[in-house]
């Protein structure tokens, strides 16, 4: 890894938020906007940009709550923040912006015109399939555990492809909700690889992985097919 380091972004209406940002040794065949769950920059989605440069991918985790509490005093939120505080302040304006400014700061850290994907968690997840109708200059977008009800009908515009990873025995979101969306937006025309991994919970891939180990695999190398596949469009076209 070439670079690790936590940063202070600043969005076009002048927000300042918090991100983690992890550059591989070598030039990236992509990148990775990090959308957290509702912990906002918590050090597990550090660790993952980390890992995400590993396997040779540019990689910045990004805070949801620079608007109303501030960059993060030691560069992560900790374990006792209040997000259910701050969580309904959010706006998809908002993210948008932030995701916007993630994807500038990756592409001045590696090359102009670097492919850009969005990976998500619960929260992060939902928006990430939203970003798939638009928002932002990404290539791709994959979510965890979403919940369509946040992708609304951003959902009837999406044209990106779109990695959907459900937790079979999510108890947050019905899992038929989920591969209805998949249904809604494959009929917008986007290509949408949705897997179901039967019996896991919501949070498999983070709070669970090590009881989901062979779930959590297959469901890294959905998102690293994702992500070569941005790469190989962009040095096609």
């Amino acid at each position: 890894m070439r670079e690790r380091s936590t940063t202070t972004l600043t969005s076009a209406d002048g927000t300042a938020f918090s991100a983690a940002t992890a550059l591989p040794e070598g030039a990236p065949r992509a990148g990775v906007v990090v959308l957290p769950d509702i912990r906002g920059l918590h050090p597990y989605y550090v660790a993952l940009a980390e890992r995400f440069a590993e396997a040779g991918v540019a990689a910045v985790a990004i805070d949801w709550f620079g608007r109303t509490a501030g960059v993060c005093a030691d560069g992560v939120r900790p374990e006792d923040f209040d997000w259910q505080a701050h969580i309904p302040r959010t706006t998809p304006e908002g993210i948008d912006a932030d995701v916007t400014a993630a994807i500038d700061h990756l592409r001045e850290r590696t090359r102009a015109g670097l492919p850009v994907v969005a990976v998500g968690f619960c929260f992060g997840g939902s928006h990430s399939w939203r970003l798939a109708g638009g928002g932002a200059d990404l290539a791709g977008c994959a979510g965890f555990y979403g919940r369509p009800a946040l992708v609304g009908d951003a959902a009837d515009r999406v044209v990106l492809p779109t990695v959907m990873l459900i937790a079979g025995a999510d108890t947050a979101t019905p899992v038929a909700e989920q591969l209805a969306l998949a249904d809604r937006m494959r009929a917008a025309g986007a290509e949408v690889d949705a897997v179901v991994y039967d019996g896991a919970p919501h949070s498999f891939f983070d709070r669970s992985a090590q009881d989901w180990a062979d779930a959590c695999r297959d469901a890294w190398e959905h998102v690293l097919a994702l992500i070569d596949r941005a790469g190989d469009q962009r040095a096609g076209g």
